[in-house]
């Protein structure tokens, strides 16, 4: 089976979404990323994995679920701390980050497969806005992402040129849309009407008062959620 990885940060005010603000508080953006967060983990423990790992920059919170194991991201570039993450694992190893709420064990099923890595060296998860929301390597190579340029239009293009380049035969997840922006926001909620931060995104456009993450409804499973954009 496959290790799943999920790289993040912990959603403290004025250091995570920051692209947010404005329209929303820098309390509000922290709460949309916690919640996007628990979204993830929560898709990622619903799917068949030989390990679950957060690598994380920051503290756990009460938003952790239990089933991960939980390592610290290194210094550096985002680059850096992918190749960190990777040098940590052994075998199938597939790492998603923490901006796809929409994401469903269904996204991910096409690389947990038992055939997953029959012909295939590498899965790769294309971002709407250039970038990747997921990378996977049937042998984790940590060389792969050092000098890969982060968060650019290109960062995806370049990223898989570098596993293609390296003679890996990579297979495409589907492409999903990221949050960074309030549009991205408003449209990755309409997609996932029954998440946890489609929840938080109604509650941050109410009039000012307290936030909290909702519990996720009865019975959600993958309710109203997207397969691909």
């Amino acid at each position: 089976m496959t290790t799943l990885l999920v790289i993040a940060k912990e959603p403290v005010p004025g250091r995570v979404k920051t692209r947010l603000t404005p329209p929303y508080s820098p309390r509000q953006a922290a709460a949309l990323a916690e919640a996007a967060l628990a979204d993830t983990l929560d898709a990622v423990l619903r799917a068949p994995a030989r390990r679950r790992v957060l690598v994380l920059d920051g503290a756990p919170g009460p938003w952790l679920p239990p089933g991960f194991d939980v390592v610290p991201q290194v210094s550096g570039g985002l680059d850096e701390r992918l190749a960190a993450a990777f040098a940590g694992c052994t075998g199938p190893t597939l790492l998603v980050g923490m901006d796809t709420p929409q994401l469903t064990p269904a996204l991910l099923e096409p690389a947990l497969r038992p055939d997953a890595w029959l012909g295939c060296d590498a899965w790769f998860g294309p971002a709407q806005d250039g970038g990747f929301w997921a990378v996977g390597l049937a042998e984790p190579d940590p060389t792969l992402f050092p000098g890969v340029p982060m968060s650019t239009d290109r960062t995806g293009e370049i990223q898989r040129a570098r596993l293609t380049d390296a003679g890996l035969r990579v297979r495409d997840l589907p492409v999903l849309r990221d949050v960074d922006t309030a549009a991205d926001a408003a449209e990755v909620a309409a997609r996932a009407p029954g998440s946890r931060f489609a929840a938080a995104l109604r509650a941050a456009d109410l009039p000012p008062g307290p936030l909290r993450i909702l519990p996720m409804p009865a019975g959600h499973a993958d309710a109203g959620r997207t397969e691909a954009l």
